[in-house]
């Protein structure tokens, strides 16, 4: 009987188990093959990434709750939908990489891409506070060595020192916050906890927990960039390889919003309200806040960079601004939604849009750097005046990043402007009318700032006008590929969003 449960279990780490197999693979193609055909290794890690991603659709999880492996990780849409993201976004950095002159050949690069990818992975689908530790840390400690990775780059260097030392000090204040959960509940399951904070005994114990709630709260912030944990973003950005600061921007941060939400809307169901009224005001109250300042500050300090990689991080803190609106959307919907079909619940539909949004975030981004990498290895140079002549330098170039730039926009057709009109509606239907027109108002600022980026490429003159760009056959499929994607999530996006609805139904069971 043991066996069969351990064989009945195994589909729910299925993408873990293959990452750990790859990893392996890739660590012994570095050991054995000669330099002349180490780049082999980066399609070796590319495609395992992107065939893992397949691995989610075997064995579809039943709506509702699973706990699997002790409690440790949840078997559920949910966190099918976040671990597909991440190992797309997996694969197409390794592909991103692979085209670099200094990170090609470098199998140990591709390696600790698939372990920070394990993570993420793990992370997606965690529902302990142990486990939810472990997977960060997996997650983002290969972060910091990534960052760094250009051994003779003093950007490299100083980005990896700032993204260790904030990271380290965050993940201490996160876990300081676990560990007073845990001493005050006595539960590291985190329904476990959600049922303890229903409960009587919960009342003895409201302002510690409600302490370390936030400190938790403090370390999740770090992780997605929110204002005023952002401080490390643009100098990590900025000074990161590039295909790192790729992935960064999208794995870590959709792990993170995934965890972030199964934690808040098992932690505060609908009827801690009516026990507690205060608490559950306070935490929608914080998000929104962080919402707001998140928008606010990435989109005005956008305005004024000069290099590319600085002004697509300021434009993440954004980005983590919109997110949260629709987090808030989720907490404040519950108090008065009345729906007996939970897939017709406006709280649910809140989380269809923040997975949505994830979803598309992550293309987007990935097209954006992509593009940054091609263009930086042929001219060695991140500044956007130099962006100057891209369209006659290389037209199909800068249409990936013009509609790259555009779907961060949220102007259709591509994938943005769903996204953002998911979440606005989100935040209308919880009665939050102000917060979306906050999130209108911060979307023109952000209008103008990639319009310029485009009007750079499009019209302003360079001395290197007539010096072409080319794309090998890999960066070309991978570009046109993420491009493709990009305006088909903008032009059919229900077939996502409804995968996103479905999702909803297990965080509520």
């Amino acid at each position: 009987m043991g066996e069969f449960n351990y064989l009945q279990q195994l589909p729910a780490i299925a993408p873990e188990l293959g990452l750990t197999i790859l990893a392996v693979v890739v660590l012994a193609l570095d050991l054995y093959l000669p330099e002349s055909r180490r780049k082999g290794t980066a399609y070796v890690a590319a495609f395992g990434l992107l065939g893992l991603a397949i691995t989610p659709f075997v064995w579809l999880p039943s709506v509702g709750i699973e706990s699997y492996w002790g409690g440790m990780v949840e078997y559920d849409i949910l966190a099918q939908v976040f671990k597909v993201m991440v190992l797309l976004a997996g694969g197409i950095t390794c592909l991103i990489a692979a085209s670099t002159s200094d990170l090609g050949r470098k199998g140990e690069f591709y390696l600790i891409v698939i372990v920070s990818t394990l993570g993420a992975s793990l992370l997606s689908a965690s529902s302990d506070i142990i486990m939810i530790f472990v997977a960060l840390e997996t997650l983002s400690i290969p972060l910091y060595v990534l960052a760094a990775f250009r051994k003779r780059d003093q950007r490299s260097i100083e980005s990896g020192m700032k993204y260790f030392l904030f990271g380290s000090f965050a993940s201490a204040i996160l876990l300081y916050g676990f560990s007073l959960l845990y001493g005050f509940t006595g539960q590291t399951n985190i329904y476990a906890i959600a049922d303890y904070m229903t409960g009587p005994e919960f009342s003895l114990n409201a302002v510690p927990i409600v302490v370390a709630l936030v400190l938790i709260f403090v370390g999740f912030g770090f992780k997605i960039s929110a204002v005023p944990f952002h401080f490390w973003t643009p100098d990590v950005y900025e000074g990161a390889p590039t295909p790192v600061t790729a992935f960064v921007s999208v794995a870590s941060k959709a792990a993170s919003m995934a965890v972030l939400m199964r934690f808040l809307i098992a932690l505060f169901p609908a009827e801690l309200v009516i026990n507690g009224q205060v608490m559950q005001e306070f935490w929608i109250q914080l998000v929104i806040v962080l919402a707001v300042v998140s928008m606010t500050v990435g989109n005005v300090l956008a305005l004024v960079q000069k290099n590319v990689k600085r002004l697509l991080a300021y434009s993440s803190i954004a980005q983590a601004g919109y997110t949260l609106i629709g987090i808030a959307a989720i907490q404040t919907m519950r108090l008065t939604d009345g729906a007996v079909d939970i897939s017709q619940s406006a709280a649910a539909q809140g989380v269809a849009a923040v997975t949505f949004y994830m979803f598309m975030y992550t293309f987007t981004n990935l097209l954006a750097f992509a593009v940054i990498v091609i263009f930086t290895e042929a001219t060695g140079s991140e500044n956007i005046s130099d962006l100057a002549g891209l369209s006659r330098r290389n037209p199909w170039l800068a249409l990936a990043m013009t509609i790259g730039l555009l779907s961060l926009a949220g102007i259709p057709p591509a994938a943005g402007f769903f996204g953002k009109f998911f979440l606005f509606n989100a935040a209308v239907n919880a009665g939050l009318e102000w917060l979306a027109l906050v999130g209108v108002l911060n979307a023109i600022i952000a209008l103008y700032y990639y319009l310029v980026v485009i009007k750079v490429i499009y019209v302003d003159r360079h001395a290197d006008d007539e010096v072409p760009i080319t794309l090998n056959l890999t960066n070309a499929w991978m570009l046109g590929a993420t491009t493709v994607i990009v305006i088909i999530l903008g032009v059919l996006p229900q077939a996502i969003f409804n995968w996103a609805l479905s999702s909803a139904s297990t965080l509520f069971a």
